[in-house]
């Protein structure tokens, strides 16, 4: 029993660490332990190690060991994806010898293809276009969305791709490219998610999810056979007869009688809640018509209106697009009615010059501003699983379908 409580904490502390790392900074997650945890780990402690050594060394180790750290996690290296293919791989090669012949003809055809699905939505995902901007295809990702003169305003310039930024793009750090609506850079496939490949990425996580779910309760019902063997009264759901310690005995048996199985098994039940719990974000960004990259912005307004620093006014529906830095027309059924600012000293603008028009009204929560990416869950999921699907026909049929997305706007914002 001693030996598998060391491995099954060493993974599920693994586990809990990687679920901080990646998830501790999302806004969804401040003001939470989550959140706390993830500040002392990258923060604090550091910090402190940081001073310890100017003190002993004059800064030199952390120096160098700062300086690797930064290339592991922000440089572009294939490290981590490699990581990813040899958990894949070695974890099946522990597990399939002694799970295959003990599997029906079904589950060995559903097992074949829920191990083959990971692989081939990683290499889409890992080498697709993920959407990179270049001068080329400038004016195709100009015309996916509109401005919505809120957390993208229209002439803003790429100071390194030196390029007019379209709507819903960014220029990613790691890549050193500007990307259509990019999601974020994901070190896994070594790659950023963006408009041209995030469908794939979405697969390789639900397959992954599914992988890991299959294997993990396929593997506990290999275990509870074998522990069987034993014992009749075993089961998973320990038999009410039955003393705790003889049930953890015949378990351990169970798992220690194929190690690969075994080990592989417990692996899959503690990861299987993370790579969900990563694919049910990505949904619920899908649900509320927006990205990891705009939930910060998203973030950013709200502290604006907590310290009432944000205003907004109606932009006039048509609305007269400046030729040299908006596209004359776009796929998308929505144009935005609104334009949202922030100032320095909590005053109203004094400015009155268009695009806007009326008075300056101060917002206080995001509720009251329209999010003019979100179209339904339906309309926004086809977004990101059919590039380049359009949402409307070249020249809208009214006034109120330019600004009502022809029926297809939710009642109230999700945020």
């Amino acid at each position: 029993m001693g030996t598998l409580a060391k491995v099954a904490g060493g993974v599920l502390a693994i586990t809990f660490l990687t679920f901080v790392a990646f998830f501790g900074r999302l806004p969804a997650l401040r003001h939470t332990p989550i959140a706390w945890l993830h500040r002392a780990i990258w923060v604090h402690i550091p910090n402190g190690v940081l001073a310890l050594d100017r003190v002993l060394t004059g800064g030199r180790i952390i120096s160098s060991g700062g300086a690797f750290g930064h290339y592991v996690w922000y440089g572009r290296h294939p490290t981590v994806l490699i990581f990813y293919i040899l958990l894949l791989s070695v974890g099946e090669f522990l597990y399939l010898p002694g799970a295959w012949p003990r599997m029906s003809r079904s589950h060995q055809v559903a097992g074949a293809v829920a191990v083959v699905l990971p692989y081939v939505f990683l290499y889409l995902a890992a080498f697709g276009d993920p959407g990179v901007i270049t001068p080329e295809t400038h004016a195709r990702y100009m015309s996916l969305y509109p401005y919505d003169f809120t957390i993208f305003h229209p002439g803003q310039e790429c100071r390194t791709c030196r390029l007019l930024k379209p709507p819903r793009s960014k220029h990613c750090a790691v890549c050193k490219r500007c990307v259509a609506r990019l999601d974020h850079h994901c070190v896994f496939i070594n790659n950023c998610v963006g408009y041209g490949n995030q469908h794939w990425f979405l697969l390789l996580l639900l397959s992954t999810a599914v992988l890991t779910t299959y294997g993990g309760a396929l593997g506990l019902g290999l275990v509870a056979e074998t522990a069987r063997t034993r014992s009749s009264l075993f089961s998973l759901w320990k038999h009410p007869k039955q003393p705790w310690h003889h049930y953890f005995v015949l378990l351990t048996y169970g798992i220690q009688a194929d190690v690969g199985v075994g080990s592989v098994t417990l692996l899959a039940v503690m990861t299987s809640p993370l790579v969900w719990g990563l694919l049910g974000y990505h949904v619920y960004l899908i649900y509320c018509g927006t990205t990891t990259n705009e939930s910060m912005k998203w973030q950013d307004w709200q502290a604006e209106m907590d310290d009432g620093f944000a205003f907004r006014r109606r932009l006039p529906i048509p609305r007269k697009r400046h030729p040299r830095f908006e596209a004359a027309w776009t796929r998308w059924p929505v144009e935005p009615a609104q334009m949202l600012v922030r100032t320095e000293d909590g005053q109203p603008p004094t400015d009155t010059a268009p695009p806007g028009e009326g008075p300056w009204e101060r917002v206080w929560h995001l509720r009251d501003v329209e999010n003019i990416y979100d179209i339904g869950f339906r309309d926004n999921l086809v977004d990101i699983l059919v590039p380049g699907y359009s949402f409307r026909a070249e020249q809208p049929q009214s006034q109120s379908d330019l600004e009502r997305g022809k029926g297809k706007r939710p009642k109230k914002s999700k945020r």
